[in-house]
């Protein structure tokens, strides 16, 4: 009875672990036999109304071997990537070619005020500081010929005497009209943000115009003050401040001289600090740089007397009836005149400098030129005056021109124990000495004239 009912037990059970259930279209096998199934490959049945309960990716991954879904990861991340650095590639193209063509339409967009065309300047326009750079440069000024003027004043002046515009740099249409637009019309305008402008000003309070010019010839300018000049000239003979050289010209200007001559020793006229200083002296009258002394005298009229500023002179003589004639007979006596002459192998920043040989220099024999009081009458014809340079002096060729044309040294007395005055100021007050005894001489001479024509 009891293996009867064991072999019962075991019959039942294996009917459990395999039946059918008809209509469901699923088959439930053994444990063992599912294992196996996991193995292969699975078809996925989808219902006829198209709707997935399954996740057919998951099941897809689980179908198949495993290196086969890293194999195809892989592929996959680098399709991706390759997808991504086009689309980056893309986008760079295409900004690049929006640039491009901004850059362009920007350049080649142009605004006009009062029928004056101008550009607006592209973001990155490099023009303003190349400009600025370059001249400031006095090599490039001379090489090629481009001088930088800033301030509405300067910028009229030069226009107004006839300089020759290139660009002009503005940062609103409000300062371009200050400017006279007729004279501007062969310039190219460019319009650039105020902080370009002040990046690359030398004024403290930038105007917010700045024009490059070529660089101007003085024969061809048209000085309006001319009319009313005095045969009188500056000579500028080794002057290297700038400062000192643009109160100068300033001077000059403001006394009516014929023309100014810097030799080569002197600092550059057209160098931004001069410009500053001279306050458009420039553009007032003939301004001939970097000479040589036998150019000098090409640019001096004939007959002219050539006299020369010295800072030392002997002061006791001044109390004895101002009887100041006394010469003297080497460097050392002149106050402003260098103690070795002028070498034409020797460069101009070699004078005054301290070595051995100057006791040898200063036992050479000079020019024999007398001196004068600044007050006294040495303005009497065409005259020319030479200034030299406080550290430097003047040079032999000066003492000796001056020689030549029956010149004086002239000397401007100050009280004891006070240092002479610089360069500029000692200018100022011969040259407005100059001119008044020039135009004193010439009234006589009108008056005089007028007499002989009554008595006549």
């Amino acid at each position: 009875m009891a293996a009867y009912m064991r072999g019962v037990i075991c019959l039942l059970s294996t009917e459990r672990n395999a039946f059918l259930t008809r209509g469901s279209g699923v088959i439930v096998e053994s444990k063992r036999y599912v294992r196996g199934l996991r193995r292969k490959p699975v078809r996925v049945l989808f219902p006829e109304d198209g709707t997935v309960d399954v996740d057919v990716k998951q099941l897809t991954r689980q179908s198949q071997p495993a290196g086969l879904n890293v194999k195809k990861e892989r592929e996959v991340k680098v399709t991706a990537k390759t997808k991504h650095q086009e689309e980056i590639d893309f986008v760079k193209t295409r900004r690049n070619v929006q640039s491009a063509v901004k850059d362009a339409h920007e350049t080649g967009t142009k605004d006009q005020v009062d029928g004056l065309r101008f550009e607006r300047a592209f973001p990155g326009d490099k023009r303003l500081a190349r400009l600025v750079s370059v001249a400031r440069s006095r090599t490039f000024r001379e090489h090629q010929g481009k001088v930088l003027l800033e301030g509405r004043r300067l910028i009229c002046d030069a226009l107004d005497a006839g300089a020759n515009p290139q660009m002009v740099f503005f940062s609103t249409v409000d300062r371009l009209r200050e400017l006279p637009l007729d004279k501007l019309k062969r310039a190219t305008l460019v319009k650039v943000k105020f902080e370009d402008i002040k990046t690359w000003s030398d004024l403290v309070a930038p105007q917010g115009v700045i024009a490059i010019f070529s660089r101007p010839d003085p024969s061809r300018l048209n000085f309006a003050n001319s009319g009313h000049s005095v045969p009188l000239s500056l000579i500028c003979d080794n002057i290297r401040d700038p400062g000192n050289l643009g109160t100068m010209l300033r001077c000059a200007a403001a006394a009516g001289c014929h023309n100014v001559l810097l030799t080569k020793g002197c600092v550059d006229a057209w160098e931004p600090k001069v410009l500053r200083a001279a306050m458009g002296a420039h553009f007032r009258l003939p301004i001939y740089p970097s000479l040589g002394w036998d150019d000098v005298e090409d640019h001096l009229p004939k007959p002219v007397t050539v006299h020369v500023a010295d800072s030392s002179c002997d002061t006791s003589r001044e109390t004895n009836d101002l009887q100041v004639s006394h010469k003297l007979s080497k460097a050392g006596d002149y106050g402003w005149v260098s103690a070795r002459p002028n070498n034409k192998k020797m460069r101009y920043e070699e004078y005054g400098s301290d070595s051995d040989s100057d006791n040898e220099f200063e036992r050479l024999s000079l020019p024999r030129v007398d001196t004068k009081l600044y007050h006294e009458s040495w303005a009497q014809s065409p005259a020319a005056l030479v200034v030299g340079g406080e550290t430097h002096g003047l040079s032999v060729e000066a003492v000796q021109l001056a020689e030549r044309t029956a010149g004086h040294r002239l000397f401007i007395p100050v009280m004891p124990d006070v240092d002479s005055l610089n360069s500029a100021m000692a200018a100022s007050i011969l040259l407005f000495e100059g001119r008044k005894q020039l135009l004193k001489q010439a009234s006589g001479r009108i008056w005089k004239s007028k007499a002989e024509q009554q008595l006549s």
